[in-house]
């Protein structure tokens, strides 16, 4: 059990009240950003059923819901509207995911959240919108799906097999840096005006919204973008490699100091017939394209990926193996920058994930704490809010909350 006053202060929003009833990532991941930052993240977690995060047996709620505390309760029941009532009276904002117009058909409107806390920043985060398309609106959704439905899906793969989906769950990650980015922004407007804000998150739309120049390409010139798989369609030298050993190396052969002090790795020359200096990079399908492609080839037929990489890093060749997490976990770089770092489980546990991110100099982040189990903080959640001792038993009695 934690109660407010057990929160360590430190980070960037230790002045900051965030209540949050959301579940697997999008929505979770703004919340537990905030909460590495020093926020006070009340986590709301259903009496119906938990975390599809927690439920399905992985790590993702102890990486993602570190330094929260949990309260279980069901919201929806008159109970629960005052319990939530009680929460977000005081905080600076409320994150919630579900189908959108959920809360709405709950009574639980932006207007009736506004008129318990004029100032509260309401993030709503849906697949597709609490507006559009009725058919649409009322959809569930899920990262691959927000993948097919946001073009993201068709722009990944092999250009003789089906569309792939990005691992892991880009477009849940998308929303949720989107929504703390926004909802940030919307506490420092709402602080200088009383006035809080309401956001559409639609995990859609955040899918359509990283993907460079594609959508354009197409909108404005009718240029459709093919799937290339591991190597880019029009440079040579851009792409993964296979090694001597059967590891990878990608490396982008681009940019003229690349071409300049990498080219005579292989005895050629930029600025010269095969290789003009007019551009950054060199073209598939041209004589110099073709001549680097070998050469590449010849390199890495005849080396490990790690000699690969040093050989061409040297050569001032931007480039890396591709990496898995038994190569992480013991590479300098990454023991040097803490990026992978332990803390102790609520359960005693010693647990190994990824540090604070981004780092900061004068008020970094922490994890004070781990995962919370479901209806952990119950308790002093409840207290804090007001309830009376009595109050919170007859909760308890009439499984309005729960503590697993």
């Amino acid at each position: 059990m934690a109660k407010k006053s057990d929160i360590p202060e430190f980070g960037l929003l230790s002045d900051l009240k965030v209540v949050h009833a959301s579940t697997v990532a999008a929505g979770p991941i703004a919340a537990e950003l905030m909460a590495e930052m020093g926020a006070d993240v009340i986590w709301i977690e259903s009496t119906l059923a938990v975390d599809t995060n927690r439920g399905k047996g992985g790590m993702g709620a102890e990486q993602d819901r570190e330094n929260m505390r949990n309260i279980s309760f069901n919201i929806p029941s008159p109970e629960g509207r005052r319990i939530l009532e009680a929460l977000v009276k005081d905080a600076d904002i409320l994150i919630e995911s579900s189908k959108g117009g959920q809360w709405a058909k709950w009574g639980l409107t932006d207007e009736v959240l506004w008129s318990w806390n004029p100032r509260l920043v309401i993030a709503h985060l849906s697949g597709y919108g609490q507006t559009g398309d009725p058919e649409y609106v009322k959809r569930g959704a899920y990262d691959p799906i927000m993948q097919a439905f946001g073009c993201m899906m068709h722009l990944n793969g092999f250009p003789d097999r089906a569309p792939v989906t990005a691992r892991e769950i880009p477009t849940d990650y998308y929303a949720g840096l989107l929504t703390l980015g926004v909802a940030l922004a919307a506490v420092h407007k709402a602080k200088q005006t009383g006035i809080g804000e309401s956001i559409d998150m639609a995990q859609y739309e955040a899918a359509i919204r990283f993907q460079n120049q594609r959508p354009m390409d197409w909108f404005n010139r009718r240029v459709p973008s093919a799937r290339v798989g591991n190597h880019n369609d029009v440079t040579a030298g851009w792409g993964a490699y296979t090694c001597k050993d059967g590891n990878d190396v990608y490396m982008m052969w681009l940019g003229p100091s690349v071409m300049k002090n990498g080219l005579p790795l292989f005895g050629f020359e930029f600025g010269s017939e095969l290789f003009p200096n007019d551009k950054n990079f060199v073209a598939l399908g041209t004589p110099g394209g073709d001549l680097l492609e070998e050469k590449i080839a010849e390199l890495c037929a005849n080396h490990t990926a790690e000699e690969v990489e040093s050989i061409l890093v040297n050569a001032g060749v931007t480039c890396s193996r591709i990496m898995d997490y038994e190569m992480a976990e013991k590479h300098p770089h990454y023991m040097a920058r803490e990026t992978i770092t332990e803390w102790e489980g609520v359960d005693g546990r010693k647990l190994k994930g990824i540090n604070i991110v981004p780092k900061l100099k004068n008020y970094p982040g922490q994890i004070w704490r781990g995962c919370p189990t479901t209806g952990m903080d119950n308790e002093d959640i409840l207290e804090e809010a007001g309830f009376t001792a009595e109050e919170i038993k007859e909760f308890y009695d009439k499984k309005i909350i729960r503590k697993l």
